[in-house]
């Protein structure tokens, strides 16, 4: 970027303090916002974008750390927007975009120039009751990374497409890895530890195989069907075959851990993709420590007989109704939102010591496309954390416990899906009903 236009930008934001501060009559203390990001987000860029926000406008920033886990998160958000001033700016999952909504302000009266940007299927998540309570921070989609060195290694010319191709390259690379005398080489690994990330996953698993959305747009519960069962019951049979035995408690750091020290063939990963209407930047994988060092490829999670699905997920900036500094957090959120999109703009990949492969990842402009067959790749599905508003906690926790009492053993696949439609019809007063097979799944 040339200096005329750094020059221009830093003008602009210098007239923005000065419009948000001309108003006063007389000075005061400088002004330091309270921001809460997750764990994840906690990054040299991301520090260094506030850095240079306070350098600009003379607002400090002062990050608060929050916990690993999506649930911890939620009630310390919970806790510091009740507490009132303890948060002026939060970094939050989009599935909690209707529990925290009374305690959030709607941006869309402030964002005007920038949300036209935005990429529009990815608003709905952070709208409730028509008010624009977050905007995108982050991206990610569900997709499968695997060593690109060993499909081609074992003759392999593709990633799979299917979940029988993935479980059949998985016991072949798997088998020869430890003929060569690798006894801890597995062929996939994912999450399935009693957390979120599960419901991610098993909802990747039901709607590939035709088994719906757990409860759809429309609010029917779906999930007691047999295309749902029968996935759950694939997945609890791949535990101790092609994925190791302790998977079931395995949370994203670990199943990374695993597959980046080169013991695995597939991982179950999130896609960082473009979060505006252009979406011309190549796909990036989120990654929380190094990238790994060997040769890896990134592809649409694998099909079904119904279609392949990757779940969305993401974080979304908010700011708190509480807030005494309300202005000045606003210029914050417009600031990293402008700075994010320019960033995604000029991104030219994920980096790292090896070549990365992309074979059919999910994107949004795959998913605007019109209703296909099931051969096609990289549908989006969302969850039903917009249909169950405030209930969505414990709709997603039933259905956890559900999953994970199958892939444990706990239970029956039939019996854990009557039992869980039983006690979400308690949680919401929805009815039952079949699945429903939209056209790009996202709601």
């Amino acid at each position: 970027m040339g200096g005329s236009t750094t020059h221009t930008k830093t003008s602009a934001v210098f007239l923005l303090v000065i419009a948000l501060t001309g108003c006063r009559q007389s000075p005061r203390e400088p002004v330091t916002l309270r921001y809460t990001y997750s764990w994840n987000e906690d990054k040299p860029k991301t520090r260094a974008l506030l850095q240079q926000f306070t350098q600009e406008t003379g607002i400090a920033v002062k990050s608060i750390p929050v916990p690993e886990y999506t649930r911890d998160y939620l009630d310390l958000a919970r806790k510091l927007l009740k507490d009132g001033s303890s948060a002026d700016v939060l970094n939050i999952d989009l599935i909690w975009s209707p529990i925290l909504e009374p305690d959030l302000i709607d941006l869309r009266p402030y964002l005007g120039a920038e949300i036209p940007l935005l990429e529009p299927q990815l608003l709905p998540s952070y709208t409730v009751n028509e008010k624009l309570v977050a905007v995108p921070f982050n991206v990610p989609l569900g997709a499968l990374e695997y060593r690109a060195d060993l499909l081609s290694e074992y003759g392999y010319h593709h990633p799979p497409k299917t979940w029988d191709e993935l479980e059949s390259m998985a016991e072949r690379i798997q088998a020869g890895e430890r003929a060569k005398g690798r006894k801890d080489f597995w062929g996939y690994v994912w999450q399935g530890a009693a957390g979120e990330a599960l419901t991610c996953n098993a909802l990747e698993w039901q709607a590939a195989a035709g088994g719906g959305q757990i409860i759809e747009p429309d609010r029917t519960i779906s999930v007691n069907n047999p295309a749902a069962i029968r996935a759950w019951q694939r997945a609890a049979g791949w535990i101790g075959r092609i994925s190791p035995p302790g998977v079931s408690a395995y949370r994203e750091l670990d199943s990374m851990t695993v597959f980046d020290s080169g013991r695995a063939a597939f991982n179950r990963i999130w896609l960082l993709t473009p979060m505006t209407r252009s979406g011309q930047v190549r796909q990036i994988a989120w990654r929380s420590f190094s990238p790994p060092v060997v040769k890896t490829g990134f592809a649409g999670m694998p099909g079904g007989s119904g279609r392949s699905a990757g779940t969305l997920g993401g974080t979304g900036t908010a700011v708190s109704r509480h807030s005494p500094h309300r202005q000045e957090a606003i210029a914050l959120v417009r600031f990293q939102l402008r700075a994010l999109m320019q960033a995604g703009e000029q991104d030219s990949g994920s980096g790292g010591p090896s070549p990365v492969e992309f074979s059919d990842p999910p994107s949004m402009s795959e998913a605007s496309a019109s209703p296909a067959g099931p051969n096609q790749l990289a549908s989006i599905v969302a969850r039903p954390s917009v249909a169950t508003g405030s209930t969505y906690k414990d709709v997603s926790k039933a259905y956890i416990d559900a999953v994970h009492s199958v892939l444990t053993g706990g239970r029956k696949a039939p019996e854990a899906a009557a039992e869980l439609e039983k006690k979400l019809m308690e949680i919401t007063g929805f009815r039952a009903g079949p699945p429903k097979m939209a056209g790009n799944m996202v709601h």
